[in-house]
């Protein structure tokens, strides 16, 4: 993470659950340009905050 954390990001025994329920990228198609633990702590901050997608800070992902 390149990034100051947020209050809302995912700890690393957090992270350890989910990663497993995350399907992996299809083989054959285009690979992930973004990583997955930063999509959901941007998915975190968007539901803690209850800021609209175009005022999420932009250090998260897209």
């Amino acid at each position: 993470m390149n990034r100051k954390p947020y209050p809302t990001d995912l700890t690393d025994a957090e992270w350890a659950i989910l990663a497993p329920l995350i399907s992996p990228a299809k083989p054959g198609g285009r690979p992930r340009e973004v990583d997955m633990r930063e999509i959901l702590n941007g998915l975190l901050y968007l539901l803690r905050t209850g800021c609209a997608w175009r005022m999420m800070p932009h250090d998260l992902p897209p």
